[in-house]
């Protein structure tokens, strides 16, 4: 243990193109993994491997909270730093609790419409809240009643609450806070640590937040400076490559549908490849992933930055000022998403879903994902403060 507290690195306070873009893109994976009856949710990367868009979103959501809070404990100290994590808590426990009640009033006007044969509130499982609001509607302002689709917020809650400690922690000695995450990582893992996600069974949050931690510090300690960036070597690029084409056999769909012996294996290791609990196969994927992205990226994401004057350039550049611009607003679309994604479903259920049906969906959904992004952005820079 060190003589003196070891002080917090300042993560830098500019925006990272890299960050902005792979929680952009993110953001897009997210909308067409949750618009019901979407095909194009085959061709997602979840479907290749072990880990999805969530891990993006949380590897990507530890950066930027290294950025966003990383600075307020540096130069405030521990306690103004933790009032701040608090605060955006408190932001992101009502954007849920809004989330949640804008869904279920949507489902339950369509169903009082009496106009179509399935039940939408069913379709979400909210029949218990619907049911018995007296003693759901506790449930749900306490966290203690969680469905399955409203799961990704409260886990993100959860993770927050914890930033404080690892960081207090890391004052302690960086070894102190790498053995905090990774012991509570491992209770999550044999079922030690874990939330009730409703009042009349035993399950649990789907995305349980103790073992989620785990990735979300793991980008917060790399952008927090805690951890050096690896090597740039092609060994390492190339031990990526064959840890995510050898998880391909064991993850898609197709493959496991024929082949039994497949089957057999990803039963055998399910524990390691688990959602709830963030399973090490996962983990170790998506530092895969992450390792190829960082290394396509280039330093400081040059190479996603197009320079020329092509066409190909130019449009490069527009595509990439969308991305850029939904990962800098991913709360906003993240919340906005989990509604659009849900009128999407209930749109498609009105038509023959055709590919063109699927196309004009996804397109519509990317297309009012982005809307909000900039809408968000041009509130949050308080254009009524400026000179007229």
């Amino acid at each position: 243990m060190s003589a003196q507290p070891a002080p917090i690195v300042q993560a830098p306070t500019l925006r990272d193109p890299r960050l902005d873009f792979y929680r952009g893109l993110a953001m897009f994976i997210i909308l067409v993994a949750h618009i019901p009856g979407n095909t194009w949710t085959l061709w997602i990367p979840a479907r290749f491997g072990f880990s999805d868009a969530t891990e993006i979103f949380v590897f990507c959501s530890g950066m930027a909270s290294a950025i966003a809070f990383g600075r307020s404990f540096a130069n405030r100290g521990w306690f103004l730093g933790t009032a701040r994590v608090l605060f955006r808590c408190w932001q992101v426990y009502w954007a849920h609790i809004g989330t949640f009640l804008v869904i279920a009033l949507l489902m339950a006007m369509i169903d009082n419409s009496a106009l179509f044969e399935k039940s939408y509130i069913g379709s979400l499982n909210l029949w218990p809240f619907f049911n018995t609001p007296q003693s759901q509607l506790p449930a749900l302002m306490t966290l203690t009643y969680v469905p399955n689709y409203f799961d990704v917020l409260p886990m993100y809650i959860g993770i927050l609450l914890m930033m404080p400690i690892v960081v207090g922690l890391r004052n302690i000695h960086l070894s102190v806070a790498i053995a905090f995450v990774i012991a509570v990582w491992l209770l999550a893992n044999f079922d030690m640590a874990q939330f009730p996600a409703e009042p009349w069974s035993q399950r649990e949050w789907f995305f349980n937040p103790f073992g989620w931690q785990l990735i979300f510090f793991t980008g917060f300690a790399w952008m927090a400076g805690w951890i050096p960036a690896p090597p740039r070597h092609i060994l390492l690029a190339g031990l990526s490559v064959i840890i995510i084409l050898g998880t391909v056999p064991f993850a898609y769909f197709r493959f496991l549908r024929e082949y039994e012996s497949l089957r057999d294996i990803a039963g055998s290791i399910r524990f390691l490849t688990e959602k709830t609990d963030f399973g090490l196969f996962r983990y170790l994927h998506f530092l895969a992933l992450a390792y190829l992205g960082w290394w396509v990226a280039g330093e400081n994401g040059h190479r996603i930055m197009a320079t020329g004057q092509s066409m190909a350039a130019k449009a490069w550049r527009v595509v990439l000022t969308l991305i850029l611009k939904v990962g800098q607003q991913s709360l906003a679309v993240f919340v906005f998403s989990m509604v659009l994604a849900r009128m999407l479903g209930f749109a498609l259920d009105q038509t023959h879903k055709t590919a063109f049906d699927m196309f004009a969906a996804n397109i519509i959904g990317f297309a009012l994902i982005i809307g909000v992004a900039y809408l968000a952005g041009w509130f949050k820079s308080q254009p009524w403060r400026r000179k007229a």
